[in-house]
């Protein structure tokens, strides 16, 4: 039996693996003491890039997403790849799905979207110095590019337009920084 927090794991199976995610459910003693059993998901760690130049614009996509069935609006986001720094992540994120290289990288910390049964966390970072030029997509992805003034993607955060947690977080943070005088 291996202790994990006030939980302990009796044992633990996988129930599916592929490339991007990895499901286990754990035979566990509750905390308080019952026995039961707890599914955890794990998708591939991720960035998430909010593009600004220096007129305040920022570049964000609209591309449908499969598992909500609609199109949303969201920063720059995607997998890190294995052994992959973050940065560098970063960077080929940007490249790839809006053809935007940055002369300047800001790392703001990182996001757990849902932290009771998901392991998922994505690096945030603020790209600046901005040089545009053609994306490099992959067959699977369908971007529009929305730029629009950080003040409006602040509106589409707090207004329910922009619904992707680390999309909201890493835009109320960026606006906040700036308003601060933590951000030149």
């Amino acid at each position: 039996m291996k202790a994990h927090g006030p939980w302990k794991i009796v044992a633990t199976r996988d129930v599916h693996r592929d490339p991007w995610m990895h499901v286990t459910q754990d035979q566990v003693i509750r905390p308080d003491g019952r026995p039961g059993t707890f599914s955890v998901v794990r998708i591939q760690a991720g960035v998430s890039v909010l593009a600004l130049d220096a007129d305040g614009q920022a570049y964000l996509t609209e591309e449908f997403r499969y598992a909500v069935g609609r199109p949303t609006l969201e920063v720059v986001s995607g997998g890190i790849n294995a052994g992959e720094p973050p940065a560098d992540a970063a960077r080929r994120e940007l490249r790839e799905e809006l053809g935007i290289e940055a002369a300047d990288w800001t790392e703001l910390g990182v996001v757990d979207p849902f932290t009771s049964m998901l392991l998922s966390p994505a690096r945030l970072f603020l790209a600046r110095g901005l040089r545009f030029g053609a994306p490099e997509r992959e067959g699977t992805e369908q971007i529009r590019c929305v730029p629009m003034p950080l003040g409006e993607a602040v509106a589409a955060t707090l207004d329910g337009r922009i619904t992707h947690a680390p999309s909201c977080v890493l835009i109320l943070k960026v606006d906040l920084l700036r308003r601060a005088g933590k951000l030149p």
